[in-house]
């Protein structure tokens, strides 16, 4: 994964971070709507996606440094 690849991921992971805080002040405290939920499953789905690429690259990067 290359530098920008990885600034990709952090701009995305960035969006996704506001999008899931701005879906978790449309929850009502009581009956949660189905697609407001669906949306913020959604969201922090993708998020972790992109935690693990980070994560593995990381790890990758770390494993190449001690060679």
């Amino acid at each position: 994964m290359d530098r920008q690849e990885r600034e990709k991921i952090g701009k995305r992971m960035a969006e996704l971070e506001a999008l899931i805080l701005e879906t978790q002040k449309r929850l009502p405290a009581h009956s949660v709507k189905p697609p407001v939920m669906q949306d913020l499953l959604a969201y922090e789905d993708e998020y972790e996606v992109l935690l693990k690429k980070l994560k593995e690259f990381k790890k990758g990067e770390s494993c190449q440094d001690h060679q």
